[in-house]
């Protein structure tokens, strides 16, 4: 018996798909059919994909060319899968011709021609609306959004805004967006979304006018530096139905997610203790010292809670402000410790010590790319991790996407009570400061 395996997606089925079924079937006797895992999926950050593993996999199956049907749930599995299964042919469409050479050590490599005129990306683009996304910028540094947002079928950057006429048209040339303006209404008119990416003091009025416009709006945390405007932003936002959404790209990557799965549910028993610093030297960013600690809070009230009984706080300054800053917070359960540099360097790093065990991230850990489990009765360390490009800001807007489809706008990523109660904190850091 020839054997025979080929592999896709098989998103939104279509004659494309089955042509390539069709004639890998000819070269054999038996066809295996690879469908793509959605964790493989969104590791290798293709998050355009519409349709579930199962109704993928119920697609292939109903075309009755498949003898078997696998799941494809690593980088790397083919290899094992043709030893595994005893494959003597390969199958792929051109569009990958050349990329898998070197599985001919192990069976014959086919190449087969692709349908022309359809694919995926393209009845995607057709059948689903796209999203314009504008910029409110004070700086020429995007941080990542228009290639991010470029790897959606549902986005597009399109324009800039800034005050400075020089900024926008430098942001327009160096991302190649289609437009810069220094008007805002004429900005407001042709967007959808609002990411805004500028001074603190600035954020809570452009998030008022973008709102006012029913304008989504994405922004960097804080919005504010009072609780009170940020709750009146989050009414705002409410009363016009759009979105209004913290840009923490950390809790939508799917290892942060396991990371809160493990200590909320009690898998590395009682937290003892929560130790975090945070350090990043953006010399173009005022105020960035409280950007920083915005971030820093954020994995502590998603774990610990909001309800901390008091918090000790030290700072050291220049006559520009803050150069570092800890935080040391009392709870019932624990104790924590924030530590944050500005113009001081610190080790960036996140420790969570339990009853049965420690969580350990060293570097920048608000990537959410890994992290260590210490379990002192296992024989080694366990190390969780999520392979992803970028720097995470598609799974974000992935995440926007979904609540834009269902008609949600109230966020589940940092709610608006964690929300609050960093802001809460950063308040009480600024009187510090002040005094």
């Amino acid at each position: 018996m020839k054997k025979v395996i080929t592999y896709g997606t098989f998103d939104l089925f279509h004659n494309g798909h089955y042509n390539i079924l069709k004639r890998a079937r000819e070269y054999g006797d038996y066809l295996i059919v690879g469908v793509t895992g959605e964790n493989y999926d969104i590791g290798r950050g293709k998050l355009s994909v519409h349709d579930t593993l199962a109704e993928r996999i119920e697609n292939v199956k109903k075309t009755g060319l498949a003898d078997e049907i696998i799941v494809e749930e690593y980088l790397g599995q083919k290899i094992g899968d043709i030893i595994r299964y005893d494959i003597d042919t390969f199958v792929i469409g051109d569009d990958w011709k050349g990329k898998f050479d070197h599985l001919s050590r192990y069976c014959n490599m086919v190449y087969l021609e692709r349908t022309k005129g359809i694919s995926s990306t393209q009845i995607r683009n057709e059948i689903f609306k796209t999203y314009d996304i504008g910029v409110i910028a004070d700086i020429v540094d995007d941080n990542q959004i228009v290639k991010e947002a470029n790897t959606l079928n549902e986005f597009r950057v399109t324009s800039v805004y800034s005050d400075d006429e020089e900024i926008a048209a430098d942001f327009k040339e160096k991302y190649g967006i289609d437009s810069a303006s220094t008007d805002m209404e004429e900005f407001f008119a042709g967007v959808d979304i609002v990411f805004i990416r500028c001074e603190t003091e600035k954020r809570a009025e452009f998030i008022r006018k973008a709102i006012a416009q029913k304008k989504h709006v994405i922004c960097d945390p804080p919005f504010s530096f009072s609780q009170e405007e940020q709750k009146k932003l989050y009414q705002l936002a409410k009363d016009n139905n759009v979105i209004l959404i913290d840009n923490v790209k950390m809790v939508y990557i799917h290892v942060f997610n396991q990371l809160l799965w493990m200590t909320q549910g009690g898998l590395i028993g009682d937290i003892l203790s929560f130790q975090c610093s945070i350090s990043r030297n953006d010399r173009d960013r005022k105020n960035i010292f409280y950007d920083l600690l915005a971030l820093g809070l954020c994995p502590m009230v998603k774990i610990m809670g909001c309800e901390y009984n008091n918090v000790d706080i030290q700072i050291s300054k220049d006559s520009d402000g803050i150069e570092f800053a800890s935080l040391d917070f009392k709870y019932d359960s624990g104790r924590v410790i924030i530590n944050v540099g500005n113009k001081v360097r610190v080790r960036n790093q996140l420790e969570i010590i339990g009853s049965t065990g420690t969580i350990k991230i060293n570097g920048n850990w608000w990537r959410g790319s890994y992290f260590e489990l210490d379990d002192p009765e296992a024989d080694e360390v366990e190390i969780y991790n999520t392979n992803y490009h970028g720097n995470g800001f598609k799974y974000l807007l992935k995440t926007v996407a979904t609540m834009l489809a269902n008609g949600r706008i109230d966020t589940m990523g940092v709610f608006q009570d964690e929300a609050l109660k960093i802001i809460e904190i950063v308040e009480k850091v600024r009187e510090k400061e002040k005094n």
